[in-house]
């Protein structure tokens, strides 16, 4: 028995492991067939088409161009193609004046990484910058001179931009599901605020702050994701129509991101309201009211900017912007019951939050403003 017991939670550590991996591999079958395809095509292309000799840089750039990563693959293909090409010309000229050895490897390594940083912030760019020189110094030149490589890698970066073209992803899914992800957890932070007011709660205030503040990298994926999605949609024939929706999308995003920031400074100043018991039991209400409110409101603008039907769209969008409008108009301390002069900063904290809120809705920033009261 007592091994069982101490076998428990590794069995179900292993549990939760084969079940998320088996997920996340099934999410990839159609990205790992596309790099395969893109990563052979590009080998057998700068071998039999070029004539290099086992051109494993026209495979690996294509599949370093077409991963897994956020960021935007045009990006990636200038990165490999300019850092392959950017490596060796540095790895050639520090060979000319220091030779060859393990101690003008390193330097060569060490100066490469140092200029590649100075040139770009790109990880790849730096990747392939010092990777070249190393290997310049380190292995003889293939057949037909050492920018055969930077070739290769240019095939691999082209290799992957047809791919793209050909063979396209949605772009639309990833940053709905993100910015689906972002707007639950706003959510939930306001309906934490809510809780933290008809409780008494400083401590479930806070624990509200910290989930906004938790936000951010969530909001990083977010406008990776967008960024990638605005690149495919722009060069994907198939996808080109959605341009307009993922522009409006993008402004939806920008909206949103600054409704997180002002969660967090709502959230730390509900902490001290709290503490100071500067609210009296109708303003309690009312406010947390209006929170509860919010919260379902962007729920439904969740679900506007979540859907793929124009016509689903507009309408949760109309109700989202009826429903925060409506929220809006109370924003005024004498609507909330509230006399005090810390809840009266606490109400002027909220305001911006609707206002970036009925913004994200599709709304001139003057529009949304106007339906806030005049204090």
């Amino acid at each position: 028995m007592a091994w069982r017991l101490s076998l428990s939670p590794a069995l179900s550590f292993l549990r939760s492991r084969s079940r998320i991996g088996l997920k996340r591999s099934s999410t990839s079958v159609v990205p790992a067939l596309q790099m395969t395809i893109c990563a052979v095509g590009a080998y057998a292309f700068a071998e039999q088409v070029l004539g290099h000799a086992g051109p494993l840089f026209a495979a690996t750039s294509s599949m370093i161009a077409l991963g897994f990563s956020k960021d935007p693959r045009m990006r990636r293909v200038v990165e490999v193609g300019l850092g392959c090409t950017l490596g060796i010309a540095v790895g050639d000229l520090l060979l000319a004046l220091f030779g060859t050895g393990l101690w003008q490897a390193a330097l060569v390594l060490f100066t490469s990484i140092l200029l590649a940083r100075f040139l770009d912030s790109g990880t790849v760019f730096t990747t392939q910058f010092g990777l070249q020189s190393l290997l310049v110094v380190l292995l003889p030149a293939p057949d037909g001179g050492p920018f055969t490589r930077s070739a290769d890698a240019v095939v691999g970066g082209l290799f992957a931009l047809v791919i793209t073209m050909l063979l396209p992803r949605d772009p639309r899914r990833e940053p709905k599901v993100n910015v689906t992800g972002l707007l639950g957890e706003l959510s939930a932070v306001l309906r934490e605020d809510a809780a933290a007011l008809t409780s008494n709660d400083a401590t479930l205030a806070w624990h509200a702050l910290v989930r906004a503040r938790n936000c951010q990298p969530r909001m990083d994926s977010l406008a990776g994701s967008m960024s990638s999605a605005q690149e495919v949609a722009r060069i994907a024939p198939a996808y080109r129509r959605h341009m307009k929706e993922l522009d409006s999308l993008q402004l939806a995003v920008q909206s949103i991101d600054l409704a997180v920031r002002n969660s967090r400074v709502f959230s730390r100043r509900l902490t001290s309201v709290i503490n100071h018991a500067a609210l009296t039991e109708p303003a309690i209400e009312s406010l947390a009211q209006v929170l509860e409110d919010t919260a379902d409101a962007v729920d439904t603008l969740s679900r506007s900017l979540a859907s793929a039907d124009s016509a689903e769209r507009r309408l949760y969008q109309r109700e989202a912007r009826n429903d925060l409008a409506a929220v809006a108009t109370m924003l005024h301390p004498a609507n909330l019951h509230i006399e005090r002069l810390e809840g009266e900063g606490l109400v002027l904290m909220l305001r911006p939050l609707l206002v970036d809120l009925l913004e994200a809705t599709g709304l001139p920033h003057e529009d949304a403003a106007a339906f806030l009261p005049r204090l």
